[in-house]
């Protein structure tokens, strides 16, 4: 499936990595709300996010810094982050 560059669905896929890495149940990326907290609500530990990281790196072909982890907070935030990167690739 090709990776879309707009910004739905940049967050679409976003959610379709998380709940397919941390193998969430009862909740698919159209339910997922892209504004959740995924270390306060979602309880996602620094190993989980440097995964989903690594995951979306491969996907998007870009870096996410490390120092940038703590920032992406949401899927909103992270859909953002890449969106900028993938302006600042071409």
């Amino acid at each position: 499936m090709p990776v879309s560059h707009d910004i739905k669905g940049i967050i679409r896929h976003v959610a379709e990595i998380i709940i397919d890495e941390l193998k969430l149940e009862d909740v698919t990326a159209d339910t997922f709300n892209p504004d959740m907290d995924l270390v306060d609500e979602l309880g996602i530990d620094s190993m989980d996010l440097a995964t989903i990281a690594l995951v979306l790196q491969d996907e998007y072909r870009i870096t996410i810094d490390e120092d940038d982890y703590p920032k992406l907070k949401t899927i909103r935030l992270i859909s953002e982050y890449i969106e900028e990167r993938l302006a600042t690739k071409n």
